[in-house]
């Protein structure tokens, strides 16, 4: 049996049953003292961690013997929901997929351990060979990956992958005051109470019902860590009611759980009172109630604001000349608008472009997303950009004027990339100043393929015709060019002979 150990001088916790665990007064928890890591004494046979110091190590080695004996079939698939339920937990911190993939692939040091505590929580069950489910894994695990969150959170990564080691060199290992201790005990505390079983080895209604509309215990902990609140809501008097009010307006129940990730606090706000009444005003705007069902599930924090914040930007709106009509089709398609700060962000973005030259009514009305970006950040990088390529104030105002979306693409991934192929092109500046829209299409899959397309060729086309039209359409009108261009070389010569010539030819064709 191999032993690892740890210099650093850590605090004393031991596996509780169901999965809890005591904690003394020191809560500067790294690792325990000392990992036995278990190996393979026969294909049946295996060793178990040695979990905790002192009296708690003593009484947990003598416990383990107990249940020394595990299947190597069951263990493996322990693993497997192991592996599984850390992959899943580390995604809900923010992780995408491939580096949560890349850090289980480091971890199986930790993995052992996960599977060693559910020996430890569940050692009665093995005893009488009994296996554990999914939902029982997961319920056993949260507590300890939730706590080794709270007590290492952004090395948490760090301390998985080189589990029982410390971290590396240079990363933060000792836990850094809470700036309010109270607030993460409720947030623990109503993480916690999200998988209590109750009396009758239930979990509560309200989170029993939620799995039923296609949630895991897992996406709901991470509600609930965001808006701890959620978890103390009531099915009856606040969860259930909103959710069959969105389910009637349309929204998929496979929609529901996106929805209630973005913004919890739905389900605290009245229908009767707040969200219906909003709903109203907008609808009266000439936001299309036809449409509720996918502008909520774009942002369904627009119901959860007050009627004084939407009034706010609905009149600036009305300010900047829009109609009723158009602001009930900006707020469909873009609702996020609302959330913008009129003084902050909407008005100062405005009158960036407003300097430019632009009708910023008429580029509101159809790029609303543009008025979201930073000025410093965003705007002004691309304005600059064109004006280091010849571009005059006038000439990008034109263009912002007739793609309103210019300025949201990348810089380094968009605009350069684009401009410099650009730049090999038989085509003068002029094109993209009335055909901005160049910017908007795919360099690998459209413009480089049709702009080859039509130089092989030989024919004519301006830059909107070569990427605006559809590919039938296009394959058509190249058709109709190449023939026009062939017809055009090969034009019959018509030759005029005198009579006598043509006396002399028959008489010669004759002979």
């Amino acid at each position: 049996m191999r032993v690892f150990s740890v210099t650093q001088t850590f605090p004393k916790w031991c596996p509780l049953p169901r999965g809890g665990f005591s904690i003394t007064k020191r809560t500067q928890i790294c690792f325990p003292r000392q990992l036995l890591i278990f190996q393979a004494k026969s294909e049946t046979c295996f060793d178990t961690y040695q979990l905790c110091s002192g009296k708690a190590a003593e009484y947990q080695v003598d416990e383990l013997q107990n249940f020394r004996m595990v299947p190597s079939a069951v263990l493996t698939s322990e693993k497997e929901e192991a592996k599984a339920f850390l992959t899943l937990f580390l995604k809900n911190q923010g992780l995408s997929s491939s580096v949560a993939a890349r850090t289980i692939n480091k971890s199986d040091h930790f993995i052992d351990h996960l599977v060693s505590r559910l020996h430890s929580v569940h050692k009665t069950w093995y005893l009488v060979g009994r296996e554990l489910t999914t939902l029982e894994i997961r319920d056993a695990l949260t507590p300890y990956l939730e706590f080794l969150l709270v007590e290492h959170d952004s090395v948490l990564v760090d301390v998985v992958e080189n589990f029982p080691n410390p971290p590396r060199k240079g990363r933060k290992v000792t836990q850094v005051a809470l700036a309010n201790p109270t607030l993460d005990t409720k947030k623990i505390k109503a993480m916690a109470r999200v998988s209590e079983v109750g009396p009758s080895g239930q979990l509560p209604p309200h989170i029993l019902y939620l799995i039923e509309l296609g949630m895991d215990v897992g996406q709901i902990k991470a509600i609930t860590r965001k808006f701890p609140a959620f978890a103390y809501y009531s099915l009856e008097g606040k969860i259930k009611p909103i959710v069959e009010f969105l389910l009637d307006l349309g929204i998929p129940q496979s929609g529901i759980p996106t929805i209630l990730h973005k913004r919890p606090q739905l389900c605290g706000i009245s229908l009767s009172e707040n969200i219906i009444p909003t709903m109203s005003y907008l609808e009266k705007l000439g936001l299309d109630k036809k449409q509720w069902a996918k502008v909520i599930h774009r942002f369904p924090a627009l119901l959860t604001y007050s009627r004084q914040k939407v009034k706010g930007s609905v009149d600036y709106m009305y300010e900047l000349g829009l109609s009723a009509e158009s602001i009930g089709k900006i707020l469909t398609r873009c609702p996020h608008i609302i959330s913008y700060s009129v003084d902050e962000k909407l008005r100062p973005t405005a009158e960036y472009f407003r300097a430019m030259g632009v009708d910023v009514a008429v580029l509101f009305h159809r790029s609303p997303q543009t008025f979201g970006l930073s000025i410093d950040a965003n705007l002004k990088p691309v304005t600059e950009i064109f004006l280091e390529r010849g571009f005059t104030i006038e000439e990008i105002g034109a263009m912002i004027s007739r793609y309103g979306a210019l300025y949201t693409f990348s810089l380094t991934e968009n605009l350069i990339l684009k401009w410099n192929f650009f730049l090999t092109m038989d085509y003068p500046k002029s094109e993209l100043i009335k055909f901005p829209q160049y910017f908007g299409y795919s360099l690998e899959e459209r413009i480089k393929p049709r702009y080859a397309q039509v130089r092989d060729s030989g024919v004519k086309l301006v830059l909107n015709q070569v990427l605006f039209i559809s590919g039938s359409e296009f394959e058509k009108l190249m058709k109709r060019k190449i023939k026009k261009l062939t017809d055009s070389k090969q034009v019959p010569v018509d030759i005029e002979y005198p009579d006598y010539a043509g006396s002399d030819m028959e008489r010669q064709l004759k002979l």
